[in-house]
């Protein structure tokens, strides 16, 4: 049987999230089609050591070599102490292929995933390990496009990095190293052109806003972006150092600082994002957490009041995008779970707006990857055209409260077949197999999909009210455990 062993781990207003305990793996290097993360130190094929860096960076080199006649690759990291080391050894090793590189430095993800196609470029890596602690780092690859490769090409490249006999280039063919010392602050002008930001709405509101960029490449960022738009700013933390003050991840428990300040000051509202700058969280001028979900809702209300159209979010976001967009008169549709699935199912129905309910927002206008910059924009003019507060924006989408479970695996269960059997038996509603299940109601859902990188089934559900999504997620626990 499963070991249920239930424990709280947050709580707001509006959001709250519960799931059962699981032991952290001693395992702390991941190898994925995605990329390659682990912890800075110890041995080579358990964290992440020069070697394993080293390693993984030749597998892509060797993989970009096979489609391009001549590669140029785009790095650029966030702030956290390792960041330089990996960079260094990265940029070594793509050298020793022939390949050359524009190193962006201290960066962001969206920047870099920008600077790609900028600069005509086979692919980029990014150097971050998100919303992880700073003991933590990876490499995030991306193609031609500046978007993440697929789970084929990924595959690819974990298997290229396993070959003992890579040719490496001679003496004159070395690649060569062009700095870009710019990429921000060009990201940020292509932000400003579009013609759904105002920044002379913005500037005559005068705002002034709360900064929690934990250290690192936003503490640098998000100040040139709110300079351009005639913000003023308190930022909490503006050396990028990558000391990050407390857990990265932008969640509530993690946020007391800044929420403090917002409520002691006056403040429009307080802006937080993750490391690498890809994950993006309000908190009203009250002082509340405006929710990690409703990013993209508040995004989704201000561009569909421009233009109708579709709009995408993973299968495990709120239903509050769906409700708005529909009440809005455009469509919905959900991906499987991943940036990448959201991108593929944008671009299939040729959305106008995509993201994740972590605070993702993608607006293919501008590229085709998670941004924070960009939603702060629409954000801010959102708010300068509505003559709203957040927390009146807030109060007019539809109320949603999540709970989130899972369930470790014993060994030997079939999950497919106790999944395939659950989709059979509510096979009446609303189901969805393409990531997992999904059985959606009319106000509330219930996700369950086995994880990519544990042993565990997660369980997602969302309702009216917090009780009920709880009472969901159990009933669900339950019937698998009645079937295991």
């Amino acid at each position: 049987m499963p070991n249920l062993n239930l424990i709280f781990i947050g709580h707001h207003a509006r959001l709250s999230y519960l799931r059962y305990k699981i032991e952290p793996s001693k395992m702390t290097l991941i190898k994925s089609i995605s990329g390659i993360r682990g912890t800075i130190g110890g041995t080579a094929g358990t964290n992440l050591t020069p070697l394993d860096a080293v390693k993984f960076a030749a597998g892509y080199g060797a993989w970009l070599k096979e489609q391009h006649k001549h590669c140029k690759v785009v790095i650029g990291r966030d702030a956290r102490p390792s960041g330089q080391m990996i960079e260094n050894l990265v940029i070594s090793t793509l050298q020793g292929l022939g390949i050359d590189v524009i190193n962006a430095g201290l960066s962001t993800t969206p920047t870099v995933e920008m600077l790609v196609p900028r600069f005509n470029a086979s692919g980029g890596i990014i150097l971050t390990a998100s919303h992880n602690p700073k003991e933590w780092n990876a490499l995030k690859l991306l193609n031609e496009r500046g978007e993440f490769v697929s789970g084929e090409d990924g595959a690819a490249i974990l298997r290229l990095a396993e070959d003992a006999d890579l040719a490496f280039a001679e003496v004159d063919d070395l690649g060569q190293v062009t700095p870009c010392d710019d990429g921000m602050e060009w990201h940020i002008e292509q932000v400003l052109s579009l013609p759904s930001i105002d920044a002379r709405a913005v500037r005559s509101k005068g705002f002034h806003v709360a900064i929690d960029a934990v250290h690192s490449s936003g503490s640098v960022a998000i100040p040139l972006l709110l300079d351009a738009m005639g913000v003023t700013y308190e930022n909490l933390y503006p050396e990028p150092t990558g000391q990050f003050p407390h857990n990265p991840e932008p969640l509530e428990k993690h946020l007391g600082a800044i929420i403090e300040t917002v409520k002691s000051g006056s403040f429009t509202m307080g802006i937080v994002v993750d490391p690498d700058v890809d994950r993006l969280a309000f908190i009203d001028e009250q002082g509340v957490m405006f929710g990690e979900e409703y990013t993209l809702v508040l995004v989704a209300d201000y561009l569909l009041s421009l233009q109708t159209g579709a709009v995408v979010s993973n299968m495990s976001s709120s239903k509050a995008l769906r409700d708005l967009a529909e009440a809005k008169g455009g469509s919905y549709t959900a991906s499987a779970v991943g940036e990448v699935n959201v991108v593929n199912e944008m671009k299939r129905t040729k959305a106008v707006l995509g993201g994740e309910g972590n605070g993702g927002i993608i607006l293919p206008e501008l590229h085709y990857g998670r941004d924070a910059l960009v939603g702060i924009a629409l954000a801010l003019t959102h708010l300068a055209k509505s003559g709203k507060t957040m927390s009146e924006l807030r109060a007019g989408y539809p109320e949603y409260y999540m709970a989130k479970q899972k369930i470790e695996l014993v060994p030997g269960l079939d999950v497919d077949g106790i999944l395939a059997e659950i989709a059979a038996r509510y096979s009446n509603e609303e189901v969805s197999t393409i990531d997992g299940v999904k059985i959606t109601w009319s106000d509330r859902w219930v996700h369950l999909r086995k994880s990519n990188t544990e042993p565990i089934v997660r369980i997602y559900t969302e309702a009216p009210s917090t009780t009920e999504a709880t009472e969901l997620g159990q009933n669900f626990m339950d019937l698998i455990a009645s079937l295991a």
